[in-house]
């Protein structure tokens, strides 16, 4: 039996914990929320922020590490991504050796500008790097909690870890390819979710289709565009990390980043609409960490530039919608 730990009961994390619990994983989780695990130790397993799920009482929920670490062969980071460098920080000289770490949160750390897995390096130095995967794709806990057919990537620079962790995860429903262009992959997860706050800035705007596939075909150029200087591969834009992630981002109802920006385009400020939700948006952190290594490197980013013109600048976003429309005329592989 694989027994894995889980760091993060999120709404990813405990889609992810009942998930490998199917598989027929024995699971132990982290929490950081003491209310979230004291409610679990009575008994209620409704899942905190997947309605209508329940998680097995087998899946324990306590907030001590080196419980957690007993006796794994695998562990998962589902916290998000402003947090985890406290998190590695606990976890440093606790992991078990040779034991893959597999991340699922999407970002960039704000004051270094690093991707999750450069951060990692640094934060577990002693650690072989090659047991870091990242799992990334077009993947909503609500959906996967749900048992809905899912396909996702694991990226990582060491094959036999990735099709480890390809082989824990995948089943009837949820299906994991091998990426070995760690860099491009994370680098599409977090710069989606800046195209998604515009998305959702369009959808709070009252446009329409049309709006949204330019913008959506726009914003991928910018992101494979930082995404390949930063070192990922061009391919990866176009893969179930790039385009997929993207897609479902700027689409759907779960899309908590689609959300931000829907509200803001409604005419709410940022402040409000952060302060009206539980969870988590990366994409608000993203963009002003993805605005920076855009400038830093000279690359062209319009419309991650007027999301944060929008969030932290106080511009309105209609009159950036003008702005992008008005931009000098050129040919679309510019």
């Amino acid at each position: 039996m694989e027994r894995v730990a889980v760091f993060g009961m999120g709404s990813w994390g405990s889609a992810l914990a009942l998930l490998l619990h199917q598989r027929g994983c024995r699971v132990r989780a982290w929490e950081f929320d003491a209310h979230a695990v004291a409610r679990y130790a009575r008994g209620e397993r409704q899942a905190q922020f997947l309605p209508g799920v329940d998680l097995p009482e087998d899946i324990q929920v306590r907030q001590d590490v080196a419980w957690t670490l007993e006796e794994a062969n695998a562990v998962l980071l589902a916290t998000p991504s402003h947090t985890q460098r406290a998190m590695l920080d606990q976890l440093n000289g606790l992991l078990p050796e040779g034991v893959p770490l597999v991340n699922v949160a999407k970002g960039i750390e704000q004051k270094s500008l690093l991707r999750l897995s450069q951060m990692a390096a640094q934060s577990l130095p002693e650690r072989d790097q090659g047991l870091y995967v990242c799992l990334s794709g077009p993947s909503h806990a609500e959906e996967v909690s749900r048992g809905i057919p899912t396909a996702v990537v694991a990226a990582g620079t060491n094959e036999k870890v990735l099709a480890k962790v390809q082989r824990l995860f995948s089943g009837p429903t949820f299906r994991v390819y091998r990426n070995g262009d760690l860099a491009g992959v994370e680098l599409g997860g977090a710069l989606k979710n800046v195209i998604a706050l515009a998305a959702g800035m369009c959808d709070g705007l009252g446009f329409g289709d049309n709006t949204k596939a330019a913008l959506m075909t726009r914003g991928m150029v910018e992101m494979a565009r930082l995404g390949t200087v930063l070192g990922g591969r061009p391919e990866t834009f176009s893969g179930l990390a790039g385009i997929g992630d993207l897609i479902v981002t700027c689409a759907s109802r779960h899309s908590r980043n689609r959300h931000v920006g829907e509200e803001i385009g409604r005419g709410r400020s940022l402040e409000q609409v952060l302060a009206s939700m539980d969870m988590v948006a990366e994409g608000v952190r993203t963009t002003e960490g993805a605005h920076a290594l855009a400038q830093r490197h000279g690359v062209a980013m319009p419309i991650t530039a007027a999301v944060h013109a929008i969030l932290f600048q106080g511009r309105d976003p209609r009159d950036e919608v003008v702005r992008l429309m008005t931009r000098d005329l050129k040919a679309e592989e510019q």
